[in-house]
């Protein structure tokens, strides 16, 4: 039985997906960007909240993914909503959004500011323009 080729990770992302990630990520306070091993990252004091990279699989076909950190309340609804989110088996919050024409931007703005605020230091956070999550009253 022939064993099923490893799927490879790939710098393949298209250039508008980059360049949305980067704008949303380049807005946050000190937050730079970098080419990691494969693919792009975003970070905050050495803390990567936001990692784009292709993954050819010989299974699922080439797509994108962006691999992001999650509150624990929000790590445990999205654990549990399937595609296109995945829990990425490392760390204790990574998370991984498959990116494609279907992908709602505003929820992947939302997602990329939530990272942030799990990495950043508090001062940091405190300058985020973050949508409240007190009930109306």
């Amino acid at each position: 039985m022939a064993a099923t080729p490893a799927r490879r990770l790939t710098d393949d992302v298209p250039d508008d997906i980059e360049r949305r990630l980067r704008h949303l990520c380049l807005a946050l306070p000190d937050a730079y960007e970098e080419h990691a091993w494969v693919g792009t990252r975003w970070r905050v004091r050495n803390r990567t909240f936001v990692h784009v990279l292709g993954i050819d699989d010989p299974l699922e076909g080439a797509h994108v993914v962006m691999t992001f950190r999650a509150s624990s309340e929000e790590f445990a609804a999205l654990q549990h909503a399937g595609p296109p989110f995945y829990v990425l088996g490392w760390g204790r919050d990574a998370m991984g959004l498959k990116l494609g024409a279907t992908t709602d931007w505003d929820e992947v703005a939302e997602l990329v500011v939530e990272s942030y605020c799990v990495l950043a230091p508090k001062k940091l956070v405190a300058l985020v323009d973050r949508p409240s999550t007190k009930a109306p009253e």
